[in-house]
């Protein structure tokens, strides 16, 4: 049976198999430590009941960790979820691993830009490709105000559920003004 306990080893596997660099490793055991404290007893004896309440867990995680703020526990709960599905996919059969390929960093950031010359066309959305060769993404940057901008680099092929993964913690950035 595929145990939650299951997952820290296979981090451990995928890190010794250059899967996940040492920081990512470190990332993934952080989240899973933090939502471990929120599994009851069937959960921790069960990764697929973990993935079908997870809504649930995620609402006792925030309510059990005021003093962290909503984006950190949503990025928590992102690389939890990639570790369930990355186990799903190579974890059970270990054999599978050999087939992994891993993909560059999805990067979603806002930063300061210098304005010189007002330049009109920074009200459109730009979309590129990337400028790796080989690697099928979007670029997507976005003029949030005279002085932000945001670029978005996604994959070509994303799914729905990523998609909707990204919009979740997209939207729990949101602040009241």
């Amino acid at each position: 049976m595929n145990k939650f306990n299951d997952l820290y080893d296979f981090i451990d596997f995928a890190r010794s198999n250059r899967k996940y660099p040492e920081n990512t490793a470190n990332g993934l055991k952080s989240a899973l430590k933090i939502f471990e404290k929120e599994l009851n007893i069937d959960e921790l004896n069960s990764v697929g009941l973990i993935e079908d309440n997870i809504d649930e867990i995620f609402v006792n995680t925030v309510t059990n960790n005021k003093d962290k703020g909503i984006g950190s526990l949503n990025t928590y709960k992102a690389r939890f979820l990639k570790v369930i599905h990355d186990y799903q996919r190579y974890g059970i059969d270990p054999s599978k691993i050999q087939g992994w390929s891993t993909k560059l960093h999805k990067t979603i950031s806002a930063k300061p830009i210098k304005k010189d010359i007002p330049d009109k066309s920074q009200d459109k959305v730009q979309t590129a490709l990337s400028d790796r060769t080989n690697t099928p993404v979007h670029k997507i940057e976005l003029s949030l105000r005279d002085d932000v901008k945001s670029i978005i680099t996604i994959p070509k092929d994303i799914s729905a559920k990523e998609l909707k993964m990204i919009k979740t913690i997209l939207d729990s950035l949101i602040t009241e003004e």
